[in-house]
């Protein structure tokens, strides 16, 4: 089995250029006179993340990847892992903003044996879009809509998500659940087989169409002291019955695993 470690320059790099475009969102929310100030107390949180994935493509690699580890919300702006948002409504309750996040798998050919060592590689994307959360006394409910804008699949992804909340002196848990509905664009780049493909492999094309499929994730902040705090992520993907018969795939799980230190200033 092979460990690979990528940094992610590229994706750093695009999730910054979006705090721009975020801020100048954020600033078009003033007619909301419901919206929650800005906190001048907001804490911010930088550290570094290792991401481990064990990825439902037929291949012999375990992927570890170096990510950047960025927390903060000051009630106009957000930053929480591999996401940047700003909000247009914030009033406590209701929530809706603009986020923009690295998503997608990846699959390397170099790592698959056989017909599969033919194809095309598949590479993580950004996505930019809506969301939407209400908070109620027994969780949180959220609607996203999001469309990729670094043009590799040119496809787009919804969620419905339920949140909660656990918290103890040091320790606070976030459990969530929800489907994720992927469009065919989006699919046929990471789980599809092109005719051109299908040609030099000698793989059957193969072409999913759209799928919905449940996911759950666990993540959870530890504070060690006023300044160091330790994080952890556990999200478990269930591949639909259209993304598991791909050729590409001998799992119907996609687990990616994240364990990171922060420091607060």
């Amino acid at each position: 089995m092979t460990t690979l470690l990528r940094p992610l320059p590229l994706a750093t790099a695009l999730l910054g250029s979006m705090v721009f475009l975020m801020t100048s969102v954020s600033a078009q929310a003033a007619p909301f006179d419901n919206n929650l100030p800005a906190d001048p107390d907001a804490e911010l949180s930088v550290g570094v993340n290792v991401r481990y994935e064990q990825s439902p493509y037929d291949t012999d690699s375990s992927e570890f990847a170096v990510l950047p580890g960025l927390f903060y919300d000051n009630n106009k702006v957000y930053a929480r892992g591999n996401t940047f948002g700003a909000y247009i409504i914030n009033d406590g309750t209701h929530q809706l903003d603009a986020f923009a996040q690295i998503a997608g798998n990846s699959f390397d050919p170099d790592d698959a044996e056989g017909a599969l060592a033919g194809l095309d590689e598949r590479k993580w994307t950004g996505l930019a879009g809506l969301s939407y959360l209400q908070r109620t006394p027994i969780g949180g409910f959220r609607a996203q809509v999001a469309t990729d804008i670094a043009g590799r699949t040119d496809g787009s992804v919804a969620r419905l998500t339920y949140l909660a909340k656990y918290s103890t002196d040091k320790l606070t848990v976030y459990p969530s659940v929800g489907l994720e509905w992927n469009d065919s664009d989006y699919n046929d780049y990471y789980y599809g087989i092109s005719d051109q493909e299908a040609a030099k492999t000698g793989l059957p094309s193969y072409s999913p169409g759209s799928s919905v499929s449940p996911y759950i994730n666990v993540s959870g902040m530890y504070d060690f002291n006023d300044k160091w705090a330790g994080f952890a992520s556990q999200s478990i993907d269930y591949l639909s019955d259209k993304q598991y018969d791909s050729p590409m795939v001998d799992s119907r799980i996609d687990s990616k695993t994240t364990l990171g230190l922060l420091y607060k200033f």
